[in-house]
């Protein structure tokens, strides 16, 4: 969770200055942060805002891949990792943080954050958090999917495909279903809201009680297998236009209405393994990596 990553990094950079800053960003590479010290990182949404001295701050995206970790400087990195993927080196004589993977990265003035994130709707994890001004906010959407607009940035800030998935599979909403028919509303958007304040400190994403793994989720990433309520088969299908659609995972007799984009095929297990052909056997692919198109 985005706003867990900036409280790390908060605690490792904070208050510090960077001998080492390596923005390997095409836009940025010239870019010289050594000897600033960091004033804060903070979560904005989805986004992580770094403040620096001399007005000037680091914005990340860590988009679906993307990861910063943390660990002594001096001392070698103990996860895997792909060098050429590392977008970023910050270290102060007591900490280093990485960051791999990241999906965008830019460096501007701290009175002009704005620029970046002025555009994105209530954070769902900010302490002034009002639960009837997201719902309106939702409700004004309209005839727009419920699943599109409660994934939508600029409407409410943070959720994502996992902690949307799930508020819906416990609300009995579809995802598909337009907005302005959605019963109960405010119950789906504070759902979701708590769901994602109770796993603000979690490593691992929860939202059945049961952290032991396969476990943890009702319905995402679990398309082939049994609902845990009803023992209909979870299904997955894309929500949304290419090339943004993401795979999203309901129960149908939970979640009953329309999905226009449902092929109705029987699908495998994600993770499950299969026959390829006579004598070879492989894993079906990860959750994320478009499992609707098997």
């Amino acid at each position: 969770m985005v706003l867990r990553t900036a409280r790390r990094l908060h605690a490792a950079l904070a208050g510090r200055k960077l001998i080492t800053a390596d923005l390997r960003w095409p836009s940025l590479a010239d870019e010289n942060l050594v000897g600033l010290e960091v004033l804060e990182v903070v979560a904005t949404g989805k986004h992580l805002l770094m403040r620096l001295e001399q007005n000037a701050t680091l914005h990340s995206h860590l988009r679906m891949e993307g990861s910063w970790h943390v660990h002594r400087t001096g001392e070698p990195w103990r996860q895997a990792r792909t060098e050429h993927e590392i977008r970023a080196i910050l270290a102060n004589p007591e900490w280093t943080a990485i960051g791999h993977h990241l999906g965008m990265m830019d460096l501007v003035a701290t009175d002009r954050e704005h620029t970046l994130v002025g555009h994105l709707g209530l954070d769902i994890l900010a302490p002034g958090w009002d639960t009837a001004i997201a719902t309106q906010r939702v409700r004004d959407q309209g005839q727009r999917e419920i699943g599109l607009v409660l994934l939508d940035q600029r409407v409410i800030a943070g959720i994502g495909t996992f902690f949307m998935s799930e508020a819906a599979f416990l609300r009995g909403v579809n995802p598909w279903t337009p907005t302005a028919e959605v019963t109960r509303l405010p119950e789906l958007v504070q759902m979701a809201h708590r769901l994602m304040t109770v796993n603000v400190d979690r490593a691992t994403q929860v939202t059945t009680g049961n952290a032991r793994k396969g476990q943890e989720a009702y319905v995402h990433a679990r398309s082939g297998r049994p609902c845990r309520r009803c023992g209909t088969t979870i299904r997955v299908a894309p929500l949304g236009e290419p090339p943004t659609d993401r795979p999203i995972f309901w129960c149908p007799h939970c979640q009953p209405g329309v999905v226009p984009t449902d092929d109705g095929r029987a699908r495998r297990p994600l993770g499950a393994v299969r026959r390829d052909g006579p004598g070879v056997r492989s894993a079906a692919r990860r959750p994320g990596r478009a499992p609707y198109r098997r």
